[in-house]
């Protein structure tokens, strides 16, 4: 299994701009399709760390689940916001690429090659 993992949505362009220039780089990444299988919230914690921001940052904030669970309002506290998402993988932003413990959102899809 490749170090390198993917959290992959193959119906999002941006996700399937990010693998090609995975593969681009001779990189064979494990691709997780996070919504057949989202993260635990333990899962979703480390890489919500490795990437260096806060829950509420990984939000999708353009989906209608976020708008119909009132995300907007800062009522959750992080642990709330993590447990959503897991329950509600749409909502986590994509893709995320995970390299040796440091990770990056592919928007653009070039920002990965920080990391690889």
């Amino acid at each position: 299994m490749s170090a390198i993992s993917i959290y992959h949505n193959p119906r999002c362009s941006k996700s399937r701009q990010t693998l090609a220039l995975l593969e681009q780089q001779g990189i064979e990444a494990n691709i997780i399709e996070y919504l057949k299988t989202p993260p635990s919230p333990a899962s979703l914690n480390s890489i919500i760390q490795q990437l260096g921001i806060t829950p509420r940052q990984l939000l999708r904030k353009s989906e209608v689940i976020y708008k119909e669970l009132g995300l907007k309002e800062d009522l959750f506290t992080d642990e709330q916001l993590v447990q959503i998402m897991c329950d509600n993988p749409k909502l986590i932003e994509r893709p995320i690429v995970i390299n040796k413990g440091k990770a990056k959102i592919g928007r653009p899809p070039e920002s990965i090659l920080e990391i690889l």
